[in-house]
């Protein structure tokens, strides 16, 4: 028997547009996407909890003040924002390495998959950074591809651009 799980849906205005975030009664996010990609943010949901209710409420102030550091500049704000996700063991280590990237700096698929000790299982590290449900604090937009293109994220590749920009520009790294 499946348990239905409330979670709290909340927006949040942002340079890219507007951040749905989704969070639990604990305050814990659980789920972060754009504006425009509904759709997407159900089906992750939909795999990582099977049944849930989305209900409007106010986003966690950790998780808005982050933010607010983050697009203002203070690229190490996000890192501290608590996450709970479903996901597999292996997702979920992809997930945990990808918060491993400093903000300004890229890993192919590939770099990454070795970084987790499976230096050959880079299309399933892809896979698992394309089912990331919270884009952005699970900083999923810092993997490229191998030639250094930039390469699928959930929110469009043209945000994907700009938080890189964003972070180097922030970081003081000379963008590529």
């Amino acid at each position: 028997m499946v348990r239905m799980i409330s979670l709290r849906l909340a927006e949040y205005p942002s340079p890219v547009g507007v951040i749905r975030l989704v969070s639990d009664a604990e305050g814990l996010l659980r789920a972060l996407d754009f504006e425009g990609y509904d759709e997407r943010m159900h089906l992750l949901l939909r795999r990582h909890y099977a049944d849930y209710a989305l209900d409007p409420d106010p986003a966690p102030a950790e998780v808005t003040q982050a933010l607010d550091a983050y697009f203002a500049g203070d690229l190490t704000a996000i890192e501290t924002v608590q996450t709970a996700t479903g996901g597999a063991v292996f997702q979920r280590e992809v997930w945990a390495a990808l918060r491993t990237i400093p903000a300004g700096e890229t890993l192919s698929y590939g770099a990454l998959a070795a970084r987790i000790g499976r230096p050959k299982a880079s299309r399933a590290v892809g896979a698992a950074n394309g089912a990331n449900p919270i884009a952005l604090i699970v900083p999923c937009h810092r993997v490229i591809g191998a030639s250094g293109s930039l390469t699928g994220f959930g929110g469009g590749l043209p945000r994907k651009a700009w938080l890189l920009e964003h972070e180097r520009r922030h970081a003081g790294l000379r963008l590529i």
